[in-house]
């Protein structure tokens, strides 16, 4: 049936949503192709308010956050899902005007491989500078007033990338692991396929009833969608070994065949995704290459 994807919804920048009983969203205005339409900070909860994600350093996308709040209310949690830079760097000076502690996990070291170096930037810079108060862990519990967030590990878009599951609700808060309007990005040293795999997996064993992305609105019916977005996955990787069988074993022509009628222009992006697919399946034994797996590595079926 293919993803359903959900690619309109209404919002306005810098204006308060309120989407449940305990959760409101400010959409910073920072649209664009790894955004969509911008960064969706959350606020959990009344009274003591969780803040995920509270975006990028934008002065007008802070002062909306605070502005979100209720009279009397206060924020006592900011809550990272990941360290890019549409995501956390905005803890920092929001915690100034709050004394909110910040919970997160510390940027982890990219693997030990190359890409190569004429590479293009395909996603938003690392935010390295991120120090987190409180280092979450898969299973722990982030508590606030009427509220309480389940910390779910889910590393594959980044290696240090966390959910978080509102138990209240049942809904979970995706960051970029999964979106409702794209597939996820997973890009080499920080992105891992097979890490990203094998966290889909963790998502479609749970029993969540909504999800909320950092980006476009929210993914009804989650389980169907994990599977479909497993599925695209693997008819991705199936694709790949296609053109290996086929005697191909360099990276940029297989994309003009595998991404025939995907804009030329986004043939750099989709080269760097194939070589997330490559690199997992040479850690499985099924492909095989002469070193380090990069764009300019040959590759044959094992």
């Amino acid at each position: 049936m293919g993803i359903p994807f959900v690619t309109e919804f209404e919002f306005s920048y810098g204006k308060v949503d309120r989407l449940s009983s305990r959760i409101r969203r400010v959409i910073c205005n920072n649209p664009g192709p790894f955004t969509f339409t911008g960064t969706g900070t959350y606020l959990i909860g009344n009274g003591q308010v969780g803040v995920i994600d509270p975006g990028p350093i934008d002065e007008a996308h802070i002062e909306a956050i605070l502005a979100a709040l209720e009279p009397g209310e206060s924020i006592s949690h900011i809550i990272i899902t990941h360290t890019h830079g549409d995501h956390s760097p905005a803890s920092a000076p929001l915690q100034q005007k709050t004394g909110a502690p910040i919970y997160g996990l510390t940027p982890p070291k990219s693997k030990d491989i190359a890409i190569n170096s004429d590479a293009p930037q395909m996603e938003e810079h690392a935010d390295d500078a991120f120090s987190p108060d409180v280092e979450v862990a898969h299973g722990d519990v982030i508590e606030g007033g009427d509220w309480s967030l389940e910390c779910v590990f889910t590393p594959g878009h980044m290696a240090g990338h966390m959910c978080y599951a509102l138990r209240e609700e049942k809904a979970l808060f995706t960051g970029d692991h999964v979106m409702g309007w794209s597939t996820s990005v997973i890009i080499p040293p920080d992105g891992s396929m097979s890490d990203y795999m094998a966290s889909l997996d963790l998502l479609l064993a749970r029993d969540d009833e909504i999800y909320w992305p950092t980006h476009g609105t929210c993914i009804q019916k989650p389980q169907d969608f994990v599977r479909e977005y497993i599925r695209h996955r693997k008819s991705r990787e199936a694709q790949v070994l296609a053109r290996l069988e086929a005697g191909d074993s360099d990276i940029r022509e297989m994309v003009k065949v595998v991404y025939a009628a995907v804009d030329k222009r986004l043939h750099p992006a989709a080269a760097l995704s194939m070589l997330a697919h490559l690199q997992d399946l040479v850690e499985r034994g099924v492909v095989s290459s002469a070193d380090n797996p990069t764009l300019d590595t040959k590759f044959t079926l094992a």
